[in-house]
């Protein structure tokens, strides 16, 4: 028995082994695909004013859905800076969804909200509207206050009270450069099969404010903002770039995400009580949508820059970390028809079995996977050249990743202006992966097991607002 609990721990360890070095090599494959995604979407662009373009194009009206729980704190700095978007035609619909604290008199009193009758059009149903208000001085400002019904219900509330083309979604914590409506609504001027944009998404801890917009670009002053920094640079630049090359992104960020309104229409709205919305509705887009039209796709725009606030205590971001593990699950347990799915193409053959295998059972094996690797320290039963190459795999790929995330920033965006910065984050590209990744990994693990054991709440995440200059 002794013999055979031996052998498996060894082979565990091979199991693993390989497993690293298999998903590293669908990083690397990944970074070249995301690489000739950058390189081609700035040479198309290279020579367009948006500004100009719209001009003589047929622009799409939007719909800014703002859903705020409890978001005293940045509000007004959010819509401050929704106000102030260079978009020819566009409306703002902040849903204040049951809030404990003062965000809709923050509202009120901010932006002088006078109450109107409540027109609804019913296409998604939703829980009570209470009021509607519109703004004097701002006639594409909308509050709307409804009774609490969690994110996904908030967002359809907004969208059934909404008028125009588009649906931007924007978490209330989060800032939208100027430009960015001109950007993540261009794809959808160019091809008329674009049901979904994603953005990019930034952390704006260490940045400043000045009027709804930032003003000064900076890194965190916590070690884990920094972490997050190339975390999010990575999952971006790399994630979705090489995704977006083969229609095969699942998921586009709740923080900031465009969406052809019949296009939700169509697929019901945003999945009320869903832990991981944003994935979801893009998954179940990619099942019904290309039933009816095959060329659907779902796009990506690399410099539509939204930032955003990110935990800077460790249980925060475990909250968050188990969260979207659960939003991951659900996402895929619900459409698990898609699986090597070859009516998906790339998406139901390769990107959905990588989806299954590495994100949402992956940190299962990796978390099991040291254990079982320190055991077999402990016991002996690996050599000292095996655990030399083990880990050297299990660490060298995430560095060698994180690092050319932080270079291709420098190369594209080049958004953090000082030098400090980039050796900055240098650093924290080698560090993330000597206990900040396995940290997350746990988290993800935590929020597996809490996920089957039915324990599916979303938790508390604190907002501190931004820094105002």
């Amino acid at each position: 028995m002794i013999e055979l609990l031996k052998h498996f721990i060894f082979s565990y360890n091979y199991f693993f082994l390989y497993y690293f070095l298999l998903i590293g090599s669908i990083y690397i494959v990944l970074s070249f695909l995301a690489f000739s995604n950058l390189k081609k979407y700035f040479n198309k662009r290279k020579y367009k004013d948006l500004k100009e373009v719209f001009r003589f194009k047929n622009y799409k009206s939007i719909s800014l859905i703002v859903p705020a729980y409890n978001e005293g704190a940045g509000i007004i700095s959010s819509v401050q800076a929704l106000l102030q978007q260079e978009y020819p035609n566009f409306q703002i619909i902040v849903v204040n969804d049951g809030s404990t604290d003062q965000t809709l008199n923050i509202l009120k009193e901010n932006f002088n909200a006078v109450e109107i009758p409540i027109l609804p059009f019913h296409k998604i149903s939703t829980a009570k509207v209470n009021a509607v208000y519109l703004c004097k001085g701002y006639k594409n400002l909308i509050i709307v206050d409804k009774i609490n019904g969690g994110k996904a219900d908030a967002i359809n509330a907004g969208i059934d009270i909404s008028e125009n083309e588009l649906i931007v979604v924007v978490d209330a914590d989060s800032i939208l450069e100027r430009d960015c409506l001109l950007k993540i609504s261009y794809p959808f001027v160019e091809d008329e099969n674009i049901a979904a944009v994603g953005g990019t998404v930034r952390i704006a801890n260490g940045c400043e404010l000045n009027k709804g917009f930032i003003t000064k670009i900076g890194l965190s002053k916590s070690w884990l903002g920094k972490f997050q920094v190339v975390e999010y640079l990575r999952a971006f630049v790399f994630g979705r770039n090489g995704l977006e090359s083969l229609n095969g992104i699942l998921i586009v960020s709740g923080a900031f995400s465009c969406f052809r309104k019949d296009a939700i229409i169509e697929v019901g709205g945003f999945l009320k009580g869903c832990i991981g919305e944003d994935m979801e509705i893009i998954v179940r887009m990619h099942e019904l949508l290309r039933k009816t039209n095959p060329a659907s796709k779902i796009s990506f725009v690399p410099d539509a820059i939204c930032w955003t606030e990110a935990p800077e205590n460790l249980e925060i971001l475990k909250r968050q970390r188990k969260r979207w593990q659960k939003g991951t699950i659900v996402s895929l347990l619900l459409h698990k028809k898609l699986l090597l799915n070859p009516r998906y193409g790339y998406l139901g053959m390769l990107v959905f079995p990588y989806s299954v295998l590495f994100e949402m059972i992956g940190p299962l094996i990796e978390v099991f996977g040291y254990i079982i690797f320190i055991i077999s320290l402990i016991l002996g039963i690996v050599s000292f050249n095996f655990a030399a190459i083990f880990l050297g795999v299990a660490i060298f790929y995430g560095v060698i990743l994180s690092l050319l995330s932080v270079i291709f920033e420098e190369l594209t965006f080049r958004k953090y202006p000082l030098t400090e910065h980039l050796l900055e984050m240098f650093v924290f590209a080698i560090l993330e992966n000597l206990g900040y990744r396995q940290f997350t990994s746990l988290c993800r693990v935590v929020g597996t097991i809490e996920y089957f054991f039915g324990h599916t709440h979303w938790g508390v995440m604190e907002k501190k607002g931004f820094s105002q200059s």
